[in-house]
């Protein structure tokens, strides 16, 4: 399994063939979020994007975004 962090956090990152792009999927959360790109730095900014995305819809919902 291929991994990058940020913030504390991990993704699995794995190629998807059908798409011919990389495909993360943020670990730890409390529900998912993924992301996609073509090069390391596509994948680092989508991941930030995601990640942000993510804690915001957490927040309007008064979810905690991580598992307990």
């Amino acid at each position: 399994m291929n991994a990058m962090e940020l913030d504390g956090l991990k993704a699995k990152i794995q190629y998807d063939a059908e798409l011919g792009q990389f495909r993360g999927e943020i670990l730890g959360l409390n529900g998912s979020a993924d992301f996609y790109g073509n090069s390391q730095e596509a994948l680092r900014r989508e991941f930030r994007h995601s990640l942000e995305v993510f804690k915001e819809v957490c927040r309007e919902n008064n979810i905690p975004p991580l598992q307990s």
